[in-house]
């Protein structure tokens, strides 16, 4: 097809009138913040300019973040709490769990868990994807960490720590991402319609007591199992 001068100056002209704007001027309203800087830098040496501070690099796992539950605590580091994991693809936490603590069954949508206890022990419970099976039955992975050993939990897997002792526990996690996540998965499930939850439970729950079920859902850390509450006299809430 040829295009006479006239028209093809036409073109080129309605082409520039329906161009989009530059990025810069839209949302000038709300201000960048500073991970979203950190991940729009050109190159990973402007990251160094944006991040003029020596503290920047520097991240307390001692500070409280009020997610403190009654069965210990847990701080994450990634790239919105420690901006400064931007462009590292890695990410950390530490969690401390009280006598008998119990960190509920959860999963990391984006990454890999490696998990070293540091102090005392923890019993985990590890269930890995579909088709996994042992003697024909879904595998469950379950060892007890004493300090200075390591366990994995894979990436999407539902696993759990539980401090069995009456002295608290401590371990350190590490991630492949900076952005890892993490679902309690009894949460989520509770959170569907009632009739999805009576269904996932074989009708096993009635759905007048769906909201009460909900409730009795511990945080994220919380206190649990029976015998350890016995063993280290502590009541049951």
């Amino acid at each position: 097809m040829h295009f006479t001068t006239p028209i093809a100056f036409a073109i080129l002209a309605a082409t520039s009138l329906a161009a989009p704007a530059p990025i810069e001027s839209r949302n000038t309203a709300a201000p960048l913040s500073l991970t979203a800087q950190l991940t729009l830098a050109d190159t990973a040496g402007d990251r160094f300019t944006i991040l003029s501070k020596n503290e920047d690099f520097l991240f307390d796992f001692n500070k409280p973040r009020g997610l403190a539950g009654k069965g210990g605590d847990l701080f994450a580091a990634n790239r919105k709490t420690f901006p400064a994991l931007v462009g590292t693809g890695s990410g950390m936490a530490v969690g401390f769990l009280n006598a008998c603590g119990f960190n509920t069954p959860h999963l990391h949508p984006r990454a890999t868990e490696l998990q070293v206890v540091t102090a005392g022990r923890l019993v985990v419970e590890m269930v890995p994807e579909n088709g996994v099976l042992e003697n024909g039955r879904r595998r469950l992975i379950t060892n007890t960490v004493a300090a200075n050993q390591m366990t994995p939990f894979y990436q999407g897997s539902v696993h759990a720590q539980f401090n069995p002792d009456c002295e608290p526990a401590t371990f350190v996690a590490s991630f492949n991402s900076e952005d890892f996540g993490a679902g309690q998965v009894v949460e989520e499930v509770l959170a569907l319609s009632q009739e999805v939850v009576k269904a996932a439970f074989g009708q096993s729950v009635d759905g007048a007591d769906i909201d009460k079920f909900k409730g009795a859902v511990p945080a994220s850390i919380a206190l649990g199992v029976e015998a350890c509450l016995a063993k280290c006299g502590i009541a049951k809430r």
